[in-house]
């Protein structure tokens, strides 16, 4: 055990390096395997599996200091906040059905999921209430937490629904279209390959850090991931910077993160996760319905195809949905936006909804 300072949290480097190292061996199998978000949940699985089983390699059970991935997170926010370029705002008018549509979607999706996880699964009502919000998984298990919900149930729901999501819509897709999509295609995500300068480092720096620390200040929810969204989105609108954070660092956040919320996966009971899948399944389903049925309503308003509207609402990863449309040659700043504008809308739902909500 390492102690950094008196009154600091304790930290088992030797566990820490362990957990990295079956993480980045998951997330590089992942990766070779062309799976979405290959990183994130390369990682995610072989921890919590090695979590799970029990094993000790090395004479050293895997752990992950929770505070650890804080300092990764606003990395995703920066990511997120490149997606808002100035396109957006001349094409956003057109945009107002959807994006007002999933103030209705977004309750109904939740409201569906909350009575599949109390009424069939006989969980918890906060984890129950946070299981089903259909936003990001590590700013729901944050919110989630501060909340009394059992983190290890709510992690799984969480995870499961979006690995169903951004597994089996792409897999779709691959089906009927009869081409590789997602980042099985090669493709990249907006801003990637934009230079990234000293001034860009130095912006991107600024949204990250300030933007947490604004958060706070503002009392937004999941404050390390929505502060920086936000001026990440407002330096990328105002066109101080075109770029965002280099692909080792998105990858090596992706590490970091899936490896910490595999480890909380220790000492999970046994029957957790059978349950857990079965219910993250009926949640993706209702879901993926809801989208369908929205998709279909939607597509003549916005004059866009229902596959592109059904991508916008589709609960999976924002990179994932956004990179199937840009294989499909949809309009990937209208997935993208939607997803943005989902995530931020889920938690901030989430947050006053919750209040009602006790453990």
């Amino acid at each position: 055990m390492t102690r950094l300072r008196p009154g600091l949290t304790v930290i088992d480097l030797r566990a820490l390096a362990l957990s990295l190292m079956i993480g980045a061996a998951g997330g590089v199998a992942a990766m070779a395997l062309h799976l979405p978000l290959g990183m994130l949940l390369g990682s995610l699985v072989s921890v919590a599996a090695v979590a799970i089983s029990g094993a000790r390699p090395f004479g050293v059970a895997v752990a992950v200091p929770t505070p650890l991935r804080f300092f990764f997170v606003p990395v995703i926010g920066v990511s997120i906040g490149g997606a808002f370029t100035p396109d957006i705002l001349r094409d956003m008018a057109g945009w107002a059905p959807s994006l007002l549509a999933l103030l209705l979607y977004l309750p109904l999706a939740q409201g569906a999921g909350y009575l599949i996880f109390t009424r069939i699964g006989r969980l918890p009502k906060v984890t129950a209430f946070f299981g089903a919000v259909p936003g990001g998984l590590v700013e729901t298990v944050v919110l989630g937490e501060q909340a009394g919900a059992d983190p290890q149930m709510l992690t799984l729901l969480q995870f499961l629904r979006l690995i169903l999501c951004i597994v089996l819509v792409p897999l779709a897709f691959t089906f009927v279209t009869g081409h590789a999509v997602g980042s099985a295609s090669g493709v990249e995500m907006t801003g990637a390959r934009a230079p990234l300068g000293a001034m860009d480092v130095a912006v991107l720096a600024v949204a990250a850090v300030a933007g947490w620390g604004l958060g706070r200040l503002l009392r937004l929810p999941a404050a390390v991931m929505t502060g920086p969204i936000l001026l990440s989105a407002l330096a990328h609108l105002t066109g101080l910077t075109e770029a965002v954070p280099p692909g080792w660092m998105v990858t090596l956040t992706q590490l970091v993160v899936g490896t910490s919320l595999g480890a909380r996966f220790a000492g999970l009971p046994r029957g957790t996760l059978p349950l857990a899948l079965r219910m993250a399944a009926l949640n993706a389903a209702a879901a993926l319905a809801l989208a369908l049925v929205f998709a279909g309503a939607l597509a003549p308003l916005v004059d866009e195809p229902p596959s592109a509207v059904f991508l916008a609402f589709a609960p999976g990863g924002l990179a994932e949905m956004s990179l199937v449309a840009l294989s499909l040659q949809m309009s990937v700043v209208y997935v993208t936006a939607h997803h943005v504008v989902r995530i931020v809308l889920s938690v901030l739902l989430a947050q006053q909804m919750s209040r009602r909500i006790r453990a």
